[in-house]
C-alpha cells in the first residue's frame, strides 16, 4: 500500500505520468465498440422488464416441498407466461408472472394450488395492473431525464458548458453499457435497477467532477505561458487524481461484488441481482468514462477554440525550437571533440639535463 501511495504522490507531483489524453483515439474506439455491442444486445434481446413495469401477478405460497424448477413449469402451464420463482426463507415460494392478464389471476391461482397440491387459500396473490406498470415506467424515465438536465445545468454553471457536455456524454455512455449488459445477461429490470442506475450516475459524476475541478484550477491564465497545451494540463489532472479514483472504485466494487456473486450467485438471492448488477457494471463503467472519455473530450472541445489553437501552436513551435537547438548543441559538441588534439597518455618525456654536479650545481667556479 505504501508503494501505491508513493505512486500517487509521484503522479500528483508530475514526476511520472501516463498519456491518457494523447491516446484518446484508442479509448474512443474501445468505448464505441462496447457501446455498439450494448445497443445490439438491447435491439436483439431487449430488456426483461419486471412486473412493476409490465403489470402481472405475484403469488406467495406457504411452506412447500415443490422445487423452484417445478414451480416455474406449473406457473407457465397455468398462465401461459414465463415465471420467475424464488425460494423464501420460510420454505415457501414467490412466483412472479409478468405481463399476465390480472383478470385471470383467480384461475391461475387455482391451477397452481392443484398442481402443487396445496389449499388455494394458502396462496396469497398481489396484482399489478398494466396501467400502473406504465405509470411506473414513465416516472422512472422522467426521473432520469430530470436528473440529466439538472446535472448539465449545474456543471455549466460551476465549470463551463464544454465540461457539462463531456459529463453528459460520459453519463449516456455509462447508462447504455449498463442497460446493454442487462439485456445480454437477461436480468430482470425492477425499481431496484433504476435506483442502482441513479446511484452509479452520481458516483460517475463524483469522479468526473474531481478531475474537472483540478483541471479548472490548473488552467487559470493558461494562455500566459508557452510550456503546456490544454491537453497537457488535462493529462496532468487525470494523473494527479488517478490513484484516488482507483482506490475509491475498488473500495466501492468490493461490497457490490459480494452482493452480486455471493448473495445473488451462490445463495440464489435473486432480489439482490436487480440492484447489484447495475451497481457493479455502472461503477466500473463510471470510473472508466471519467478517466478515458470525459476529460479527453473536454480537451478536444477546448482545443477547438481559437485561443487554445494559438496556444498549442506556440507551445509546439517552442518545443520544436528547443529540440533543434539541442540537436545543434549535440552536433557542435561532437565536432569539438573531433577537432581537439588527442590527450597525452603515459609519462611525459623530460628534456635531457645539462652536465651538473652532485645537486645540479655547476662543477667549476664561475670566472
Amino acid at each position: 500500500m505504501s508503494k501505491l501511495g508513493n505512486l500517487g504522490a509521484r503522479l500528483h507531483r508530475g514526476e511520472i505520468s501516463y498519456d491518457f489524453v494523447g491516446k484518446r483515439k484508442i479509448w474512443y474506439g474501445v468505448s464505441i465498440l462496447i457501446t455498439i455491442t450494448a445497443i445490439v444486445g438491447l435491439a436483439v434481446r431487449g430488456l426483461n422488464m419486471g412486473i412493476d413495469f409490465q403489470g402481472g401477478a405475484v403469488f406467495t405460497t406457504a411452506k412447500t416441498s415443490v422445487s423452484v424448477a417445478q414451480a416455474e413449469t406449473y406457473a407457465k402451464e397455468a398462465s401461459g407466461h414465463d415465471a420467475v420463482v424464488q425460494k423464501l426463507g420460510t420454505g415457501g415460494l414467490r412466483i412472479q408472472i409478468a405481463g399476465m392478464d390480472t383478470t385471470k389471476s383467480d384461475a391461475t391461482k387455482i391451477a397452481l394450488a392443484k398442481d402443487m397440491k396445496v389449499d388455494p387459500e394458502s396462496i396469497a396473490a398481489d396484482l399489478v395492473g398494466p396501467s400502473w406498470g406504465d405509470e411506473i415506467a414513465n416516472k422512472a424515465w422522467e426521473g432520469l431525464g430530470i436528473f440529466m438536465v439538472l446535472v448539465v445545468i449545474y456543471l455549466a454553471i460551476a465549470f463551463e458548458w464544454r465540461m457539462a457536455v463531456a459529463a453528459l456524454v460520459a453519463l449516456i455512455h455509462d447508462i447504455t453499457i449498463t442497460t446493454g449488459i442487462y439485456a445480454l445477461v437477461g436480468f430482470e429490470v425492477t425499481p431496484g435497477t433504476v435506483i442502482g442506475l441513479l446511484t452509479i450516475l452520481g458516483y460517475s459524476l463524483y469522479d468526473t467532477v474531481v478531475v474537472f475541478d483540478s483541471l479548472k484550477e490548473q488552467t487559470k491564465d493558461i494562455t500566459k505561458q508557452t510550456r503546456f497545451t490544454y491537453s497537457d494540463i488535462a493529462n496532468q489532472s487525470i494523473n494527479g487524481t488517478l490513484v484516488r479514483s482507483i482506490n475509491t472504485t475498488i473500495v466501492a466494487l468490493l461490497p457490490v461484488a459480494g452482493l452480486l456473486f455471493i448473495g445473488g450467485g451462490f445463495l440464489g438471492a435473486g432480489t439482490l441481482n436487480d440492484i447489484s448488477l447495475s451497481l457493479f457494471v455502472g461503477l466500473a463503467a463510471g470510473a472508466y468514462s471519467s478517466i478515458f472519455i470525459a476529460t479527453p473530450l473536454v480537451a478536444d472541445l477546448k482545443e477547438a477554440e481559437p485561443q487554445m489553437k494559438a496556444l498549442k501552436k506556440r507551445v509546439l513551435a517552442k518545443r520544436a525550437q528547443a529540440a533543434a537547438e539541442e540537436e545543434m548543441a549535440e552536433a557542435r559538441g561532437d565536432d569539438d571533440r573531433d577537432d581537439a588534439a588527442p590527450a597525452v597518455v603515459g609519462p611525459r618525456n623530460q628534456p635531457a639535463s645539462r652536465n651538473r654536479g652532485g645537486r645540479g650545481r655547476p662543477s667549476g667556479k664561475r670566472r
